[in-house]
């Protein structure tokens, strides 16, 4: 599916919400140096898509090994340039917008701050819902997250349940 590079995380996450707010999903797909790949999702019942984009990035970070790199890819303009771009003002402006309003999603973006400190993360950004083989299979997990917010599809024998920080559905597949 997706090549493994050696000392190399490829993570790609999404978020899905039906109805903004509503029921939202979140999912990334990893492909770890050796191969493995790990498939995760979990959701909320009241949130934003926004939010739920955010989670994935988090879960992916979270899952990922500190020691290597991390490519991820998100299709969210929201999320890449957030991280990017926007914290760094924002931080210094106390969490304000160049409008002096409260940054929304700030307990997110704090998190995400705070596990990207100290690591090798190269954020990309990536068209959604264009062919993409490992968006695609982000956005199929996002909606499993939708279905099964506690990462837990019944009847799935191959899922088991880890929980660094939430409940999360792993499979883990040394297929490529």
């Amino acid at each position: 599916m997706i090549q493994p590079k050696a000392d190399v995380t490829i993570a790609f996450t999404d978020g899905a919400c039906k109805g903004n707010p509503g029921i939202g999903g979140w999912g990334a797909f990893l492909t770890f140096a050796d191969g493995q790949t790990a498939e995760l999702y979990g959701g909320e019942a009241e949130t934003t898509n926004n939010r739920m984009e955010l989670m994935g990035a988090i879960i992916a970070i979270e899952q990922s090994p500190a020691k290597h790199k991390l490519e991820l890819w998100t299709d969210s303009s929201y999320v890449k340039n957030g991280i990017t771009q926007w914290i760094h003002n924002w931080k210094q402006k106390g969490w304000k917008t160049a409008g002096k309003k409260p940054v929304k999603n700030q307990d997110l973006w704090q998190r995400l701050d705070a596990l990207q400190t100290g690591r090798d993360i190269d954020w990309h950004w990536v068209k959604g819902h264009a062919g993409h083989v490992g968006n695609e299979k982000a956005d199929e997990l996002a909606n499993l997250g939708v279905l099964y917010p506690d990462g837990k599809k019944e009847g799935n024998p191959d899922a088991e349940t880890n929980t660094p920080s939430q409940d999360l559905s792993v499979k883990k597949n040394t297929n490529i």
